[in-house]
């Protein structure tokens, strides 16, 4: 087969969109070698497009090649550039994450990875430029799709729920975690990000986007109540100049009076990660609002108790290897953070938990089912 993949989201520093594609195709590299590979980006530049190559070990792999397309935005890719250069190109199966291409030859199956369709459970955060684009062309692509991939049982059933999608139409791949998380992390690199990030001695981390759906309002409040700033800072990593930040972060850190407590070291380089899950206490995951939740795993595999809020995804996910709270209730999570931070042997047990929880996981079992889904098409 020759199958066409859009991996635009590589190099971008899009949190859990780029990490689900960059595993997929790294794996799909190590298990196939019968099938031809096209990755299809909108990056020019000669070092990142290498940099890409290297990272994914398709530089001397022959049935791997990066497609670069000039575009002037993501939607001219996909009016425009993209059918155009298929027309020519022709391919067997195109697989992307939500938004298909328009003007698609019949003769190409279309597959459509959906993380999560928050925007329909909770309008209310999305920008309404946001909005009127996801309303209007997630439903087109869905139907026009030939498979759907869901990354977890709860974001099928909600792609069932809104769409009323047929059930065998969607298959489920769960997401896991990159190799990276499941090697050691020596004592010089511990200390060579918590240089590099600013990181103090004991700290609460979050670790995502600063959207409004992940709830990190009421983190903040459940943080302030626990007095727990004497001994502990809170870390809120992810990058405040990217789309749709959560503008009552910095109100609630004013109304608290908690800008000396609270710490914001930006985007994380992958490569970095599991030094920063490894050197915090705890990690609490506070969102509204999953498809999955990549930190969670993430937080397991480096041995780091989890705070998680208890909605269906994280609860699918996460079993019994992490503490959950009510994520509407400030008061609740307080009380958890204090109680976790306290409790040695609570953070232990959800430790081992959480490291037992992973077993379920893993980026080579999805792109085994991610190919099989492929083959079926």
């Amino acid at each position: 087969m020759k199958i066409g993949i859009d991996i635009r989201n590589i190099g971008k520093k899009r949190t859990g969109d780029e990490v689900v594609f960059f595993n997929l195709v790294k794996n799909l590299v190590d298990i196939d070698q019968q099938n031809e590979y096209f990755l299809f980006t909108d990056i020019l530049e000669e070092n990142i497009l290498q940099d890409i190559k290297n990272d994914l070990g398709i530089e001397n792999k022959n049935n791997f090649q990066i497609i670069s397309l000039k575009s002037a935005n993501k939607f001219i890719w996909n009016i425009w550039t993209l059918p155009n250069y298929l027309k020519k190109n022709l391919v067997d199966i195109y697989h992307t994450q939500y938004i298909l291409p328009f003007r698609i030859s019949k003769n190409i199956k279309l597959i459509t990875t959906i993380h999560d369709v928050s925007f329909n459970a909770f309008p209310e955060l999305i920008k309404l430029s946001d909005l009127f684009f996801l309303k209007l062309l997630i439903p087109r692509s869905l139907k026009r799709a030939d498979k759907i991939i869901a990354v977890s049982e709860f974001t099928k059933s909600e792609i069932i729920k809104y769409y009323k999608m047929a059930p065998e139409k969607i298959k489920v791949a769960y997401n896991a975690v990159g190799d990276d998380f499941l090697s050691d992390v020596s004592q010089e690199k511990l200390e060579e990000i918590k240089r590099k990030y600013n990181l103090p001695e004991n700290f609460i981390l979050y670790i995502g986007t600063l959207q409004p759906r992940k709830n990190l309002p009421i983190l903040i409040e459940a943080f302030a109540s626990s007095k727990l700033g004497q001994s502990y800072k809170l870390v809120l990593c992810g990058n405040k100049d990217a789309h749709n930040f959560d503008e009552k972060i910095d109100e609630i850190i004013e109304k608290n009076n908690l800008s000396n407590n609270i710490i914001f070291p930006g985007f994380i380089d992958e490569k970095d990660k599991p030094a920063i899950y490894k050197s915090a206490g705890i990690f609490c995951y506070p969102s509204l609002y999953e498809g999955f939740g990549i930190p969670i795993l993430e937080a397991f595999a480096s041995g780091t108790p989890a705070l998680v809020s208890d909605i269906p995804p994280h609860r699918e996910i996460a079993g019994d290897g992490s503490l959950f709270f009510d994520p509407k209730n400030f008061q609740d999570l307080s009380e958890k953070l204090l109680k976790i931070s306290v409790e040695e042997n609570l953070r232990n047990d959800l430790a081992r938990r959480g490291k037992f929880r992973l077993n379920d996981f893993s980026w080579k079992k999805t792109a085994e089912k991610t190919l099989q889904i492929y083959k079926n098409c």
